[in-house]
């Protein structure tokens, strides 16, 4: 059974659910942001495989070397093709450990460590193909001495970690600036210690330069994303860099309810919430959102929302 929980919409039923907002370029562009993100990387490696072969065969022709033309195709390829299957753990593994100015010599540390594992997965998933290929086209592959060409290949590869980690970084900066990247605002410098809130009642937004300002009231729900919380704020997520457990005791208790690890819902936006035979619950808020609500948050909820 759906219960309607919305006081709001009781009290008066012709009351209008705010309009979201139009759709601006970032919105257009989420449809085909995973589209275009991946035919990025794809256009990257066939781009650096094509001029990877042709210098190597110029070089072999320039030298005289008795070297098939169609050898320095498989060796590009094949790391290309592997690197390429590799970025999606790399991504992973960059939303894992992100650098900010504070933490920045231990995500150095952990990215040198993953930069080794990432140029052993490299090396042993191109040897393993080139040796396929040229096993099918009836010659034998020699990688030669594993311990020094593993190091010349990790000398390599370091390069290509880094160039990789830093494009990531730099794309999502720029997604964070373009969709608006939120911060608490600072209490003025003349407010008294006593009297500084400790509940934030505004949040600066910084967008491509421009700023502005939105009330903690009109963050309808949140949602935990890495080392951010995104701001859900009238059919817009505005990333927070902070953690849930953080906000939570910051956000009004009497307006704000954590429903689920990784979510927290403003009461006055919920809509309804139905009861899932698992035990958790499905939230559907005023903007037609569904939201999680666990087993473990769905009494606190309901309470909640009696005392409102």
């Amino acid at each position: 059974m759906t219960h309607d929980v919305s006081a709001a919409r009781a009290a008066d039923p012709q009351a209008a659910v705010p309009a979201a907002a139009p759709p601006t370029a970032w919105d257009r562009y989420q449809p085909w942001r995973r589209t275009v993100e991946v035919l990025a990387w794809v256009l990257l490696f066939a781009v650096n495989a094509i001029f990877g072969t042709l210098t190597t065969v110029i070089d072999i022709h320039r030298y005289g070397l008795d070297i098939p033309d169609w050898a320095p195709a498989v060796w590009e390829v094949s790391s290309c093709v592997i690197a390429l299957a590799l970025v999606p753990a790399l991504a992973w593994y960059t939303r894992k450990v992100p650098f900010h100015l504070d933490t920045w010599r231990k995500a150095l540390a952990l990215h040198l460590a993953g930069s080794v594992v990432w140029s052993v997965l490299h090396v042993v998933g191109m040897v393993t193909l080139r040796s396929l290929v040229y096993t099918g086209l009836g010659e034998r592959y020699d990688f030669g001495p594993w311990g020094m060409n593993l190091v010349y290949e990790y000398l390599k590869d370091v390069r290509s970690y880094t160039y990789m980690v830093l494009w990531m970084e730099a794309y999502r900066l720029l997604m964070r600036r373009w969709q608006g990247e939120a911060s608490v605002l600072a209490t003025p410098d003349d407010v008294p210690e006593p009297a500084m809130a400790e509940r934030p009642e505004r949040f600066l937004v910084r967008k491509l330069g421009k700023e502005f300002l939105v009330a903690a009231s009109e963050v309808e729900w949140l949602q935990a994303s890495s080392n951010y919380v995104n701001l859900h704020v009238r059919g817009r997520d505005y990333p927070l860099r902070t953690t849930m457990a953080a906000i939570e005791t910051q956000l009004d208790p009497a307006r704000f309810v954590r429903v689920h690890r990784s979510y927290m819902v403003n009461l006055d936006c919920v809509g309804e919430i139905e009861p899932l035979e698992s035990g958790d619950a499905r939230i559907t808020m005023h903007d037609g959102s569904k939201i999680p609500c666990s087993r473990r948050y769905r009494g606190a909820l309901r309470q909640e929302r009696r005392a409102a």
